[in-house]
């Protein structure tokens, strides 16, 4: 017997706002790069308004590519919070990064941005949501992140 190949189903999508760059330079760790998150929604699977006060912490490569290290709540029409813990990477061309990092308007079939997912929450009716596995395909505009969520099944 082989293990099961996983599949992905569509789960909800991803509009968070950001605020400006915060760029730290560079640290022990690299060129830090701090974008609050300021709000935005959460529709699909569970349906939620993020909350300000999240950020994503980034590293940014020599080459140019961003690991994104996000953090955002987001709170569900009936006061639920969902926490969002973030991981990933967008790259691609120079000239394609050199232009997000301007806040250009870039198609996103320029560059690859691919994140994965965990969620936690207290809230019965979403505690499936923490046993499940999430990826999604994002894209970066001048000031927001859009991405579209994935449940590997």
């Amino acid at each position: 017997m082989n293990p099961p190949t996983p599949q992905v189903e569509p789960a909800f999508d991803v509009n968070a706002l950001l605020g400006p760059v915060e760029d730290h330079g560079v640290t022990r760790a690299g060129h830090r790069r701090v974008v609050p998150i300021i709000g935005g929604r959460v529709s699909g699977l569970f349906d939620a308004e993020i909350l300000p006060g999240g950020a994503d912490w980034q590293l940014v490569r020599p080459d140019g590519a961003v690991e994104v290290d996000i953090r955002y709540t987001a709170r569900t029409p009936d006061g639920e919070f969902v926490h969002v813990r973030a991981s990933g990477v967008r790259t691609g061309p120079p000239a394609v990064l050199a232009a997000l990092q301007r806040g250009e308007s870039v198609d996103p079939a320029d560059y690859y941005f691919r994140i994965a997912l965990c969620l936690e929450t207290s809230a019965p009716r979403l505690a499936a949501l923490q046993d499940a596995v999430f990826v999604a395909s994002g894209m970066r505009e001048a000031d927001r992140v859009r991405y579209a969520v994935y449940r590997v099944t």
